[in-house]
Order: structure tokens, then C-alpha cells, then sequence
């Protein structure tokens, strides 16, 4: 299956873009700049209701990115039960090095119920590494 690999800079305490479409996607949520909570929780917000099924966090705090985006799972259905195919897969990723993050994504990144057939890398941080990211994907 071919995998359609995006990049999104986020800085952090911007002002998110809209959700345009809910196509199913995996997301690696590399984090390289300070968040407030409040702007982590709008930004799993915005993952749960962009069509993120599987969250893989890396980086500063990236814990605390697992329980935000369940949290935000749990929120979108009203904190009651949860259909399985929308519900978020998350994990982080705290002492791996990103490359192995990545490799993880391309070949054990696997939803039970849907296909995920988009990668989404949502870069936090004040710089723009599109390209180095990537490639740096694309070669692990």
C-alpha cells in the first residue's frame, strides 16, 4: 500500500488551521518547542477531529501527548464508548531516537478497523525543517 506522507509546522500557540477533511491518517507528533497545556489540548482536538487514528509522539513532554490526545478521543464521543473504527491509537516515544519513531511508523503503524493510507509529520517548533524531516521519513 502506498502511503501519502505530508508535513505541517505547527508553532507552538499558533492559531491551528481549519479541519478541511476527515480522511483517516497516522500522525508523528514531533515535538521540538514549549507547549502550553491549553494549546496541546486544542491541537489533539484538532488531530481527533482532523481523522488522526494512530498518534505517535516524540519529543519534549511527548507522555503527555499519549494522554492528551486519548483525552480528546474520549471527548469527541462524549466520554462514553468509542467505535472502533474511530478510535485513536497512541503511543510515545520519549527514549527512542526519531529515525527509529519513523520506522516504527512506516511498518508497524496499523490501525485494527481502517486503513491508513496518509502520514501526517506535525512538527512543533518555531522552525521549519520540512525537508530534513521528510527525507529523513522516507529513509527509515
Amino acid at each position: 500500500m502506498t502511503v501519502n506522507i505530508e508535513y505541517l509546522q505547527l508553532v507552538p500557540g499558533a492559531i491551528l488551521p481549519p479541519v478541511t477533511e476527515n480522511t483517516p491518517f497516522l500522525a508523528v507528533v514531533i515535538v521540538e518547542g514549549d507547549v502550553m497545556p491549553e494549546w496541546q489540548a486544542l491541537v489533539s482536538d484538532w488531530l481527533v477531529q482532523s481523522g488522526c487514528l494512530y498518534m505517535m509522539a516524540w519529543g519534549r513532554n511527548c507522555s503527555s501527548w499519549d494522554d492528551s490526545v486519548d483525552h480528546a478521543n474520549l471527548k469527541e464521543f462524549s466520554f462514553g464508548e468509542i467505535p472502533e473504527d474511530k478510535f485513536v491509537m497512541t503511543t510515545w516515544h520519549a527514549n527512542d531516537p526519531l529515525h527509529d519513531v519513523f520506522w516504527f511508523s512506516k511498518n508497524n503503524g496499523v490501525h485494527p478497523s481502517v486503513d491508513l493510507e496518509r502520514s501526517l509529520l506535525v512538527h512543533i517548533s518555531p522552525f521549519n525543517k520540512s525537508a530534513k524531516l521528510l527525507s529523513a521519513y522516507v529513509d527509515a
